[in-house]
């Protein structure tokens, strides 16, 4: 049964403890059932060594955020996806047809009736079949019960209720359960806060293969064992989380390939895949992080122009640090051609975010006035998009 799960956030804790500043650190709560899109950006990110250092800080001066025609805490939104699916069209562009669907294998197991229900929308038929289930003491079905007490399916929201049923169906061995409830533990949420077991069932979780849960357990050990011991303790369970399709755990596994000593060379040399998972599967930090590789050449040879693809992809979803570095690569011609208007745009973005760069702001102030009007311009559609 796969139930719609949800993760801790990954940068916060793996990136403190990469940089030694482990002390303190705690795994984030949990998110709602749909994960965030932009994560926090650590302060002091990696700036871009082809162009000076941007003494990027969270200070204002009054004259900068003047010159940018920003007010005091306005900020940028986030537009859509840059990149929409084309294969379809290019089949049918060739006059080909799409290949065909291979065969589904015969599953010869026990048929779940409830679940099956579930999967078609039909929700008081699957309540109506898993309720009874549950009461007999199944646990796929507690958890399907609990599902749906959770979002409202098929029964009036009762947040009471499903805590009852992750419970029961987590003492009996139920992965996606005891990850639900592990969660429910940590944030005392409709049931008694206890750390204990919350880990142990975020563990026991992890050990049965739910793929959330291995992430989260290893964000636990990362912040319960301080330095190189947790993120070592870690690796395994982020890897199979990973390898499960969770981005949050592969942006994990590229930064630990690349920044944990005594890692296997062949582990490190598959450093940037990892991080280019993470980043085709839409997670804005492990995309800004893409352009930064790629332009500093780490974790392979450098590559500009994919650099500035993925910079502009991270800042055309509203990260602030790539928008920023976006500027730089448009004033230094890394990647793209110069470009005094886009380089403006994309500081003014940043600026208003309360990003300050003083050699962006040289620049800016530098240019004619036309072209700041039209930055400015541009930035406002870009809000407004």
């Amino acid at each position: 049964m796969r139930l719609r799960s949800r993760l801790l956030i990954t940068a916060p804790v793996i990136l403190s403890c990469l940089a030694g500043g482990q002390e303190g650190v705690q795994p984030a709560l949990a998110q709602g059932t749909e994960r965030a899109v932009t994560r926090p950006v650590p302060s002091g990110a990696d700036p871009l060594r082809k162009v000076p250092a941007d003494g990027a800080d969270a200070t204002k001066d009054k004259g900068a955020a003047d010159a940018t025609g920003a007010p005091d805490g306005a900020s940028s939104n986030a537009s859509d996806d840059p990149y929409p699916s084309s294969g379809v069209t290019l089949y049918q562009r060739m006059g080909s047809d799409l290949p065909a669907v291979p065969p589904e294998k015969a599953y010869h197991g026990p048929i779940d009736e409830a679940y099956g229900a579930y999967q078609r929308g039909r929700y008081m038929t699957a309540l109506d079949k898993a309720l009874p289930r549950a009461e007999a003491g199944d646990a796929a079905a507690q958890t399907l019960v609990a599902e749906m007490m959770t979002r409202g399916l098929g029964i009036v929201h009762d947040a009471k209720g499903a805590a009852f049923w992750y419970g029961e169906a987590a003492k009996r061995g139920d992965p996606a359960a005891m990850f639900q409830y592990a969660l429910l533990l940590m944030e005392g949420r409709n049931v008694p806060r206890d750390k204990a077991k919350a880990d142990d069932y975020m563990r026991r979780a992890a050990e049965a293969g739910n793929a959330s849960a291995q992430f989260n357990w290893g964000q636990i050990l990362v912040a319960d064992n301080p330095g190189e011991k947790g993120l070592k303790l870690a690796l395994p369970f982020y890897e199979k989380s990973a390898e499960q399709g969770v981005a949050d755990a592969q942006y994990a596994v590229s930064q630990l390939y690349e920044g944990v000593k005594d890692i296997a060379p062949e582990k490190k040399a598959k450093a940037r895949e990892w991080l280019l998972r993470a980043a085709k599967a839409g997670y804005d930090t492990a995309q800004l992080d893409a352009g930064i590789w790629f332009v500093n050449g780490v974790g392979g040879p450098r590559d500009y122009e994919q650099g500035f693809e993925w910079l502009r992809i991270a800042a055309t979803r509203g990260n602030v640090v790539a928008q920023n570095k976006l500027a730089h690569l448009y004033i230094y011609a890394l990647g793209t051609r110069p470009n005094p208007v886009e380089a403006a745009k994309w500081y003014v973005l940043s600026r208003r975010a309360g990003l300050a760069d003083p050699v962006l702001e040289d620049f800016y102030l530098g240019i004619n006035e036309d072209q700041q009007k039209q930055a400015i311009d541009a930035a406002n559609r870009f809000r407004r998009g």
